[in-house]
Parts: C-alpha cells; sequence; structure tokens
C-alpha cells in the first residue's frame, strides 16, 4: 500500500471537516446571533469549544459510516475512492457556502462515497444508504418543523401572561444553553462522519481492522479540525438562517435550537443515523417562525433551500464519479 495515498487521503478528510465546520457553524449559532442572544465571534468561540467536546461523546455515526454505506474497497484503488468522494463533498461545500446556500455537507459526503463507489466497481450498501441516509433525510425536516412548531406553541402557551420585554430577556439567556446544545450535538454528528473516512481508510491501507476502536490520535485530529473551520465562520450561510428565511425573537430561536439538538441526540444516540443538521435547524426555525403566521417564513428562500437539499447528494456523487475517473486515468 503506497504510503503516500493514506496520507492524500487522510489530509483531505482533514480539510473536508475544516469546510464542514465553516458550512455548517451557522446551524449552531445563526439564530443566536440573529436575535442578538450572543455576539458572533462569543457565538463562534463557543461553537468551537462545544464542537470539540461533542465529537468524544460516542462513535455509533462514525461506525454507520465507515461500514454501512458502501463495501470496503481495496488497495489504490479504495485509496482512490475515498479521494473522490472527499473531493466531491469538498466541491459542493465551497459552492453552496459562496452562494450562500445552507446544504447539507453530511449528504454531500454520503454522495461522495456512492458516486466514487459506483465509478470505482465498489459495490453500495443500498439497504444501508436508504435506511441510515434516505429515510432519516425525509423524516428529520420534517420532525424538525412539527417539533419547532410545537414547541414554540408551548413557549407561547406556556409564557402567555408573561411581561414580553422581560420574557424576551430571559430566553436570550435561555439561547445561550440552546446554542451550546446545538453545537454539542453538531460535533457528535459531523466529527464522526470524517472519523468513519479516516477509519476506512486505515482499514484499506492494513493499519487497522474494521472492528478495531477509532484510535484517539483520529478523534482529536477530526474534532480539532471541525473546531477550527466552526470559528473560522461561514457569514454568507449565517445570514440566510437567521434573516432571510424569518425574522426571529428569542423564543423562537430557542425552540428551533431546542427542537434541533433534541433530534440530533436521539438520532445518533438511538439510531446511530447520520443525519443533516443543516436539514434540522432549518426545518425547525420554519416551524418556529411559522407560529407567527404562514406568511411570516418566507418560503421562496425556504423553496430554494429544499431544491438544494435534493440535488446535493447526486451533484456530489457526480463530481466524485469525475474525480475517481480522473485520478484512475493519470495514476491507475
Amino acid at each position: 500500500m503506497d504510503m503516500a495515498a493514506l496520507i492524500a487521503v487522510v489530509g483531505v478528510a482533514f480539510f473536508f471537516t475544516y469546510t464542514n465546520g465553516f458550512h455548517d457553524s451557522a446551524n449552531a449559532i445563526a439564530t443566536s446571533v440573529s436575535t442578538r442572544a450572543l455576539t458572533p465571534r462569543a457565538a463562534l468561540a463557543m461553537a468551537a469549544v462545544m464542537n470539540l467536546a461533542g465529537a468524544f461523546l460516542g462513535s455509533g455515526v462514525a461506525h454507520t459510516v465507515s461500514q454501512g454505506i458502501i463495501e470496503t474497497p481495496t488497495g489504490n484503488q479504495g485509496m482512490a475512492i475515498l479521494f473522490a468522494a472527499l473531493v466531491g463533498a469538498i466541491a459542493w461545500n465551497l459552492v453552496t457556502w459562496y452562494f450562500g446556500l445552507p446544504s447539507s455537507s453530511s449528504h454531500a459526503l454520503f454522495g461522495g462515497m456512492v458516486g466514487a463507489a459506483l465509478a470505482g466497481g465498489t459495490e453500495v450498501i443500498w439497504s444501508g444508504v436508504v435506511d441510515k441516509i434516505i429515510i432519516p433525510m425525509i423524516v428529520s425536516p420534517v420532525v424538525g418543523l412539527v417539533g419547532g412548531f410545537l414547541v414554540m406553541l408551548a413557549i407561547l402557551w406556556l409564557f402567555r401572561r408573561a411581561n414580553p420585554h422581560r420574557a424576551k430577556r430571559n430566553f436570550r439567556v435561555a439561547q445561550t444553553a440552546s446554542a451550546a446544545a446545538m453545537a454539542l450535538a453538531h460535533g457528535l454528528q459531523d466529527a464522526q462522519k470524517t472519523m468513519g473516512i479516516v477509519v476506512l481508510a486505515l482499514v484499506i491501507s492494513g493499519h487497522q481492522d474494521q472492528s478495531d476502536p477509532i484510535p484517539v490520535w483520529v478523534k482529536i485530529s477530526c474534532a480539532a479540525m471541525l473546531s477550527l473551520g466552526t470559528y473560522a465562520g461561514g457569514w454568507r450561510i449565517m445570514r440566510t438562517l437567521g434573516r432571510k428565511i424569518i425574522e426571529l425573537d428569542p423564543p423562537q430561536g430557542f425552540a428551533a435550537e431546542a427542537t434541533a439538538s433534541t433530534v440530533m441526540y436521539i438520532t445518533s444516540f438511538v439510531f446511530k443515523a447520520p443525519i443533516s443538521t443543516t436539514h434540522v435547524i432549518t426545518s425547525a426555525i420554519m416551524g418556529a417562525g411559522a407560529t407567527r403566521r404562514l406568511r411570516a417564513v418566507r418560503w421562496g428562500v425556504a423553496k430554494n433551500i429544499v431544491l438544494g437539499w435534493f440535488i446535493t447528494m447526486p451533484a456530489a456523487g457526480l463530481v466524485a464519479a469525475l474525480v475517481y475517473w480522473f485520478v484512475h486515468l493519470f495514476w491507475g
């Protein structure tokens, strides 16, 4: 096995995690920043620390990524598949970041893995793709939408007699906790996805077995790169989530973050399913905002976001397939 190939794949995996961090930093803090519960830099610093902590909370998602999506490829061909999958995901992350579209880094990675595997003649575990990716991709935003709506309704009922200004001030404080919970869940979900890729590369290269635990250096490295990317910030996407979908107030921000983080903890610990933090928080924002009135949500912006969700996997998969063929053509 060519050690240079392993180093290249691990290096690109770390860069993907970095892009994931700045692409998805808005997921954790956009609502808190838009409601002025936290300053942007304080929110980013908090999110980076909580991302780092969340990465060490479990390993179920990482095992799903490394074992449940494609059959383990072998040799240099396997490294080329992983390299192409990561490049496809990075390309889609950068395109959607440039246009301020909150698409899913997770589904960009999964699309890249499927596209590169098909191009490289490696078997795709379609049952795993359907059970662990497609079904959660459809169900989790629906749960986020309905959950955000119901949680906000409960808040409106519970605080119906409260002083509005005092309630908003208290919810700004509460948003610090809900944003931290969201950032912790983001680390739990997204750092593990890259861990799964690095573990797969180590298995292909013969440096560890599939049944071995995730090495500590892999956990630390992936968590650190995600945190660095998060601290770099994704201001374009933050504006879309925080302002363009709906003008949020602190109770709505709290409802959206509390709903989204709860969904992410359940899917991580109970189902070990790698879901999109972007999908869940965006839909929860829509649900919480719709309690004001349906017209308060800018459904045109929401429609463009949802359209981006559906094309993420095919687009990243196509780029990954092209990259694989390019690598195979010139390096064999």
